[in-house]
């Protein structure tokens, strides 16, 4: 097999991911139909036979009962739905309905795909997968800890051989933290949960970049990784203080993980088809693997039947890459021990 293959996948997908344009308007915001609906229901409180308690004001303009959050049951609470949200779910979906006896494809409403909500959730799919995903790395996490710790042999002073532990621990804690607030922001969609998911995101994929540097290059002693990780370190965190406090723009955003993210792929192909590691086979499966995951983050197509779009078959396919990952980790493990076990005796 040409070992070169799967890096020119990895550049052609670089250069896809840059010339796909993003648009800041959506075609349904436009659409007068919905627009009237909107107008009506923010005077009714209705929108067809259904009507929303908290869309009631009285004549100075406040809610007749109290505001909107407490009149909603407290299992409930948590989806922070007021009346103009109410309104614009439920005139999408009912255009939605009509274009499509029309014969209409979906189109966007507010930037977004019209998604169906499950009791207050907005993207179940989406949301079952993160979990999903967060249930398998936490999994993974937790084979490598007692790996590490009760099966392969420690230390005089207890500690492990394995001279990558703390990094991948590191990495465990920001992958876990990465799905969790995936599962939130796509639950409900509000400015907190949509920093809190992209700048988790943004940590996640930086911080992989830094533990492909670190591995590939077997960077061990800390003043080489100081000087590794200290410029990239400091590149993030700058990316997430522009996202939440100066402008969160979501086409630099997918710019810069798309960057970080093809780079570690190209770093770690690149090591797998030089290395002799006994699990270099698990790396091409990874690198691969994770060329469908990037794919699949650039593609946009509407949601089939309101629940699955290509970000939930991102979360879907993540699932494996994440198993794949940890497999090779304690491989690793299991390997430099062995090698270093070796070079002592």
């Amino acid at each position: 097999m040409n070992q070169m293959a799967p890096c020119r996948l990895i550049l052609l997908i670089l250069v896809l991911s840059f010339l796909v344009s993003s648009l800041n308007a959506s075609e349904g915001d436009a659409d007068p139909i919905y627009k009237a609906c909107l107008e009506e229901c923010e005077k009714s409180g209705c929108v067809g036979e259904k009507c929303f308690q908290h869309c009631k004001f009285s004549s100075d303009g406040k809610p007749i009962d109290g505001p909107w959050y407490l009149q909603e049951p407290l299992y409930q609470k948590w989806k922070q739905w007021d009346c103009r949200t109410d309104c614009q779910y439920h005139c999408m979906i009912t255009r939605e309905e009509q274009r499509e006896k029309l014969g209409n494809k979906p189109i966007k409403y507010h930037g977004k795909w019209p998604f169906q909500r499950v009791y207050g959730i907005q993207e179940p799919v989406a949301v079952a997968f993160s979990a999903l995903s967060l249930a398998v790395q936490f999994h993974g996490w937790l084979s490598f800890f007692i790996l590490l710790n009760y099966k392969l042999p420690l230390r005089p002073d207890k500690k492990t051989y394995y001279e990558y532990t703390c990094l991948w621990h590191i990495y465990a804690i920001l992958a876990m933290n990465f799905w969790f607030w995936s599962a939130i922001f796509h639950s409900r969609d509000v400015e907190l949960t949509e920093k809190l998911d992209y700048s988790s995101a943004v940590a996640l994929v930086g911080y992989s970049l830094i533990l492909a540097i670190l591995r590939v290059f077997d960077l061990r002693d800390e003043a080489s990784r100081v000087m590794v990780a200290a410029p990239l370190v400091a590149f993030v965190t700058t990316h997430i203080l522009y996202l939440n406090f100066y402008k969160l723009d979501y086409g630099l955003n997918m710019k810069v993980c798309m960057a970080m993210g093809v780079a570690q792929l190209l770093i770690w192909g690149i090591w797998a088809g030089i290395t002799s590691h006994p699990s270099r086979w698990k790396v091409w499966l990874f690198v691969v693997w994770g060329s469908l995951v990037v794919f699949l983050e650039i593609l946009d197509f509407p949601p089939y039947k309101g629940f699955v779009d290509a970000h939930a078959l991102w979360h879907a396919v993540s699932i494996p890459l994440t198993y794949f990952c940890w497999s090779f980790v304690q491989d690793d493990a299991e390997f430099r021990t062995s090698t270093l076990l070796k070079k002592i005796k």
